[in-house]
């Protein structure tokens, strides 16, 4: 994402876990980098302080509302009128779909499966609590600020194949392939910033290069013709 948001010619504030702050030394010289926790209120309004967009990865780390903390914080502290562009995904699974903005997702037994295996596994070893990530998306979808939330698929490492594709719902064809390149992900969280028809959006996204996404390009481009 930092690297997306400098190519736009942004300027970027970062919050990064003290001990990974050294992860960030390419950008140290074009970047601000403040270490700190994205739950701890005071860090988030030093960050965005003046800042008129803020992305944000909601984790849902630990079992004390890491997520609802840091979503918490960021639409208390935002700039009036700021864009804001939250992310959410799981620890085990990259991906974020299990939240739902409208109860109209469709899911797949993969995912229901791990919703209710893992999620409460999870929560009894005390390393993440994915309702907490339920929790702090519902804050953003009953704010009045300019938000989007953006669910990944699962995610791959790789070159990037283009923005990638989104549908409103879980389940619709055109996701059906539930993958996207990791770097894409970030680009669709920056690109975001600047597209207006995604506030107030949940979007699903898939990478623009994979199965699902091709079919649906083509049967588009077909219907079209016609």
């Amino acid at each position: 994402m930092v690297q997306h948001a400098l190519d736009r010619d942004h300027e970027v504030v970062g919050v990064c876990r003290e001990k990974s702050v050294g992860k960030l030394d390419a950008f140290k010289d074009r970047i601000i980098i403040i270490p700190g926790k994205t739950n701890d209120r005071e860090v988030i309004k030093r960050a965005v302080a003046g800042c008129d967009a803020v992305l944000t990865v909601l984790v849902p780390w630990g079992v004390r509302g890491y997520a609802t903390g840091t979503a918490q914080a960021v639409l208390d502290y935002a700039q009036p009128g700021a864009r804001l562009v939250f992310s959410c995904g799981w620890l085990v699974f990259s991906c974020g779909w299990h939240i739902t903005r409208d109860g109209q997702d469709l899911y797949s037994w993969r995912l229901r499966a791990a919703a209710k295996v893992l999620g409460p596994l999870m929560r009894l070893l005390r390393v993440a609590d994915i309702g907490d990530q339920v929790k702090a998306c519902r804050r953003v979808f009953a704010s009045d600020t300019r938000w989007t939330v953006v669910r990944g698929s699962d995610l791959e490492e790789g070159e990037s194949q283009g923005l990638p594709v989104w549908s409103r719902h879980v389940g619709d064809p055109v996701l059906e392939s539930n993958l996207t390149r990791r770097v894409d992900f970030a680009l669709f969280m920056v690109a975001a910033l600047e597209d207006d028809a995604l506030v107030h959006e949940a979007p699903a996204i898939v990478g623009c290069g994979t199965p699902s996404a091709l079919a649906h390009a083509a049967a588009s481009e077909g219907a079209g013709n016609r």
